[in-house]
């Protein structure tokens, strides 16, 4: 009999100043579950004990965290991510094979959506592995439901380029999606290129098109912001370089 492959989500703190109780975003059968696997697949062991930490002092785990058998996906999946294949991911599922549940879990939020992941539930589901999503928060939807944005018809598009006229030529191409189409276009960057980002941007857009950040989703000092490029001129509103955020656009 084969184990399940339970997708655990992961809180959205993790490289943030400060923590919120896992009990604030995350349900208590997610916690129990997490609680009671042994089997790890992920991004990064050490993050995942911490993790694994937190969810112990509220859940008693099943076994001490030094005996859990955690597996690291590569690093060239970190870095270019395994969404359009080419990774086998079979052998991180031998475990479930010999009938053991095991989890799988990103860095912060739920694994395989804008994190790795994708590949091994692919694989488990080409060994007949059942798949199981557990309840958790997901930021690109938490931003999106406080954009005001259309939430009908929408893409997440992934990072856009560092290089900045790569970058302006991609935003360029992602407000004429938007307002061709009315499909809200979601984004993200790493934190410390934030600000550069939203500069880009606001230089970038047009003044009628509808721009929304969402800052530290779930935190305690989570923020959104949401309107018109022209108006986000006129507010003087600026994001800082090392808190976790979501960018979307429309009409």
């Amino acid at each position: 009999m084969r184990g399940t492959l339970y997708l655990v989500p992961a809180p959205l703190d993790f490289g943030c100043a400060t923590q919120s109780p896992l009990s604030d975003s995350m349900p208590q059968h997610t916690l129990s579950r997490a609680a009671n696997l042994r089997h790890w697949i992920c991004e990064n062991a050490k993050s995942t004990r911490a993790y694994l930490k937190r969810v112990g002092e509220s859940h008693p785990l099943c076994t001490p965290i030094q005996e859990m058998q955690l597996q690291e996906l590569p690093r060239e999946v970190h870095k270019k991510g395994d969404h359009q294949g080419g990774f086998d991911a079979k052998p991180l599922l031998a475990a479930a094979l010999q009938g053991h549940d095991v989890g799988l879990v990103s860095e912060a939020g739920m694994p395989a959506i804008a994190d790795p992941g994708s590949s091994v539930v692919r694989a488990a589901h080409e060994l007949g592995i059942s798949v199981v999503p557990l309840v958790g928060p997901v930021s690109l939807l938490l931003a999106l439901a406080a954009s005001g944005l259309n939430g009908q018809n929408f893409a997440f598009v992934g990072y856009v380029p560092s290089d900045p006229g790569e970058r302006v030529k991609r935003i360029k191409e992602l407000e004429s999606l938007a307002l061709k189409t009315g499909q809200t276009q979601l984004f993200i960057e790493t934190p410390y290129r934030n600000t550069a980002l939203l500069q880009s941007l606001l230089q970038t857009l047009q003044t009628n098109t509808r721009l929304a950040t969402s800052s530290g989703l779930t935190l305690e000092s989570a923020t959104t912001h949401s309107q018109t490029v022209k108006l986000w001129k006129h507010s003087g509103w600026a994001l800082d370089n090392a808190t976790p955020t979501v960018f979307a656009l429309g009409r």
